[in-house]
């Protein structure tokens, strides 16, 4: 999950951002945002974003200013502009800074998606090519996402493993019951078919939920290694670890949003 920063002066336009965007589906949450660019380097320095959707044009601070000091301290965060002023000079000093993209307000339904969608992505093949910690969390998106290339038997277990996550019971021989086939063919062909056994697939599953958990800072760590089938929290911990390369608790305190 992606953690957004929304810093505008124009509240309408800011709270619109933040409450009518469909984050969820973008995979995405609002981490923090701001009026100005003086606030919004202390809410970026606060909530450490994956990715900071900015107005340009602000009082104290301006957007470029802000992104010019976040430069000079070798802060890579991608940038979304936002503007009304349509002169081409805004556009190349936000070029010149490194920005991720530049949208005149007011931008078309649909628009900011498509913009936050590529820019997520970029970010995304960018860990996959570092192999930093969030590659399993990209590596379950991308499994989970090619349901429809699958057959039919895998993908009946990939929907009752989505279903059944939760229950610490689960296993291949429970999913080989419920599709209705034997462990060893559901094994062979789970495996041809996504790369994974069916209990990797399950673990990467949970890992994948608990980190959506984390993501909400008053979830505590055992209840949420108990929602996503865990009863073991130490064991829970070491297989979080080991897929996203940091531990529940390091997660939640890097990538968790404030309620």
């Amino acid at each position: 999950m992606f953690k957004v920063v929304v810093i505008d002066d124009e509240t309408i336009v800011r709270r619109g951002i933040v409450l009518e965007t469909d984050w969820t589906s973008l995979d995405c949450v609002v981490a923090g945002e701001a009026a100005d660019g003086e606030d919004g380097l202390a809410v970026i320095e606060k909530y450490h974003p994956d990715l900071i959707i900015c107005d340009i044009k602000m009082p104290k601070m301006t957007g470029l200013e802000m992104l010019k000091k976040i430069r000079e301290k070798n802060g890579k965060t991608p940038v979304i502009f936002l503007t009304a002023y349509s002169d081409f000079s805004y556009a190349q000093q936000a070029i010149h800074l490194g920005a991720a993209d530049y949208l005149l307000k007011p931008f078309e339904d649909g628009q900011l998606e498509e913009v936050v969608r590529t820019v997520t992505g970029r970010i995304s093949d960018e860990r996959k090519k570092q192999g930093g910690g969030q590659t399993g969390e990209v590596l379950a998106d991308d499994l989970i996402s090619k349901k429809g290339d699958k057959s039919k038997y895998v993908a009946e277990s990939i929907a009752y493993i989505s279903e059944n996550y939760s229950s610490p019971e689960i296993g291949i021989c429970t999913v080989a019951e419920n599709v209705g086939i034997s462990e060893g063919h559901l094994s062979h062909v789970f495996k041809k078919e996504t790369s994974y056994t069916v209990n990797d697939f399950i673990t990467r599953y949970r890992i994948k939920a608990a980190m959506k958990l984390l993501a909400d800072c008053r979830n505590r760590i055992y209840e949420v290694a108990d929602k996503v089938g865990y009863r073991d929290i130490t064991y829970f911990s070491s297989t979080f670890k080991k897929i996203t390369g940091l531990t529940p608790s390091d997660y939640q305190d890097k990538y968790s949003q404030n309620f």
